[in-house]
């Protein structure tokens, strides 16, 4: 099945906008009429000057009306001429708002739904793609194709118009010169097309290499303290450079294409126009075509043909719109593996039985867990540790549906996760992560973050069972102090009581640790642990740590290894086994076990 062009893919999504569509190309027409005519009445005037009385607009417009005195002829001529020009720029007027409305809207909605569709795709689609390369197609790949809908549409609209409209004119005054002037047109037309039939794998290249230098900054600023810390600013210069440069050759590649359009058009245009200069001239000298039609087509001549030579810039534009809707609706044709469609439930409902009965995963060849079964009871708190890679993060993440299970099922409730709609599952567990994300927006705005309703209070109430209104209070803004991206401005510790209040204030079914306090102070995995202490009551708690010393009263520790559990039991169960876990506390804490 051949692929799907770009433009039609584009209008496909932009069904909605059909009427826009057809009124701006109308308008577009429209305002190409009243753009022409004005030529038309120069030959007129022309034939008045010098015929008078016997001019065509006597004999043929205004001798019934009994005008046919020369200056009265012009008289009506000049008040024609002014509502033409007033035809033309009401509509030059309502095509630009109508095409730059169009563009807008279009854009506005392509970028929504295309981050929409982002927001919805399974975590192993980022796994090969880059934030950089996202954010192009998210950002210049669609600002280009509204560049195109706010001027190019317009001016191919307009030339296939102005070819229409000048070629009836040429074929009703002088068909043999007709067939002589206009020959360049259609070689011009096919011209454009082959250049860009040939420009459109170079532009495809040049949005690509935008991506990667996307990329490369993207990745380059949000590391920036770890370039500065390694003295590598240099290094990362270079590999900036290297991307730019690649830029700069695809679009170097590209520009010695669309460069020599505009050449090739200029010269099948001195062609048309010399044919209708000289030609047109020996035949009016011949008696065969009057001197007010002869002027009408050497100035028809000039208007349809001289702006052709922007086609250049059209197809240009053209092309590399082109490549970068094929981006978008590319990233937007991109399959969602995992459905949100599904039984609705409310966390109310929910009790946090989990089962977990022989679920196998793997990250592309690399096997992560291994017919893992296990059964966690309602509003108990149950730990995973072992070494890193053993599979505890990815029971969680399957758990939320980040992945889907390669085998095995999970169930909430006794009801398959599969089956259970995302959005209601994923609002049923509450989710701390060892780098949670945080938005550049107030204390407050973070806490209550994808819980809009929440009051102050409840957001404080928050704040302290997550002991985090020691560090809020000494805040000059307090719970109204914005924070910076990704919460730039407050310590790790900070960061992750935050995390924690969010957390707590979904007051979900389930909580999920996943190495929340891996990465910070005593002092603060202290008060963590106090505040879990509090909130785990009576809710399924699910931690995963490296920490043995924070998962010690957990009802059920699970050990890992290569995706296998090793072993389980509360922690002085697993001391009594004296095995791995026994092994791992004792290499952590230099105690010994006690049996």
């Amino acid at each position: 099945m051949p692929p799907v062009h770009p433009l039609k893919k584009l209008l496909n999504y932009a069904k909605a906008y059909k009427k826009d569509f057809r009124l701006a190309t109308i308008y577009s027409i429209l305002n190409k009429f009243f753009d022409v005519l004005p030529e038309v009445l120069i030959g007129v005037a022309v034939d008045i000057v010098i015929n008078g009385d016997k001019s065509f607009l006597a004999k043929r417009v205004l001798g019934g009306f009994g005008i046919t005195d020369t200056w009265h002829q012009l008289m009506f001529l000049g008040a024609v001429n002014a509502l033409i020009w007033a035809g033309e720029s009401w509509f030059e007027y309502l095509l630009s708002i109508k095409w730059r409305k169009l563009a807008q809207n279009l854009q506005h909605d392509l970028r929504l739904d295309t981050y929409d569709h982002v927001q919805k795709l399974e975590m192993a689609y980022f796994e090969n793609q880059r934030t950089g390369n996202l954010m192009s197609i998210l950002n210049e790949d669609i600002n280009q194709m509204e560049r195109f809908l706010n001027g190019g549409a317009n001016q191919i609209i307009q030339v296939i118009c102005s070819s229409i409209m000048v070629s009836a004119v040429f074929f009703t005054l002088q068909p043999s010169l007709a067939v002589i002037s206009l020959l360049p047109v259609p070689l011009i037309l096919i011209g454009a097309f082959w250049f860009q039939k040939r420009l459109a794998p170079r532009y495809s290249e040049v949005r690509e290499a935008a991506g990667d230098v996307s990329a490369r900054l993207n990745n380059n600023l949000l590391g920036l303290a770890t370039i500065k810390a390694f003295a590598t600013e240099t290094f990362e210069k270079n590999h900036i450079a290297e991307a730019s440069n690649t830029y700069r050759e695809a679009n170097s590649n590209a520009i010695a294409i669309s460069a020599a359009i505009t050449p090739v058009i200029r010269m099948a245009i001195l062609a048309g126009f010399t044919a209708t200069l000289v030609y047109g001239g020996w035949l009016t000298l011949q008696g065969d075509l009057a001197v007010g039609a002869y002027s009408v087509l050497v100035y028809l001549t000039q208007r349809l043909l001289w702006p052709m030579t922007g086609l250049a810039e059209v197809a240009d534009m053209y092309q590399r719109s082109m490549s970068a809707i094929d981006r978008a609706m590319g990233l937007l044709d991109t399959k969602i593996n995992i459905p949100y469609e599904g039984k609705h439930v409310a966390p109310s409902q929910i009790k946090g039985e989990l089962q977990f009965d022989k679920v196998d995963f793997a990250y592309g060849d690399q096997k992560t867990l291994q017919q893992i079964s296990l059964h966690i009871p309602a509003g108990k708190t149950v730990a995973f540790v072992g070494s890193t890679g053993s599979g505890k993060s990815t029971l969680v993440k399957l758990l939320l549906r980040f992945y889907s299970a390669q085998a095995g099922k999970i169930t909430l409730d006794g009801t398959e996760i599969n089956d259970i709609n995302l959005q209601d599952l994923r609002r049923c567990i509450g989710y701390v992560a060892q780098d949670s994300f945080l938005t550049d927006g107030t204390i407050a705005d973070n806490i209550a973050y994808g819980m809009q309703d929440a009051d102050d209070a409840s957001i404080r109430d928050a704040a302290q069972a997550a002991e985090a209104m020691e560090f809020i209070s000494k805040l000059p803004l307090g719970f109204a102090t914005r924070i910076g991206e990704r919460g730039q401005k407050l310590s790790g510790g900070q960061r992750q009581r935050l995390a924690l209040a969010r957390a707590i204030l979904k007051n979900p079914p389930i909580l999920i640790l996943d190495e929340a306090t891996s990465a910070v102070d005593n002092e603060t995995e202290a008060a963590i642990q106090r505040s879990l202490d509090v909130v785990s009551r009576n809710r399924t708690t699910i931690v995963i740590a490296h920490r043995l010393s924070t998962v010690r009263q957990a009802d059920c520790i699970h050990l890992l290894e290569a995706g296998n559990i090793m072993e389980s039991g509360t922690h002085d169960e697993l001391l009594a086994l004296d095995a791995g876990y026994a092994a791992l506390w004792r290499l952590q804490t230099g105690e010994r076990a006690h049996v």
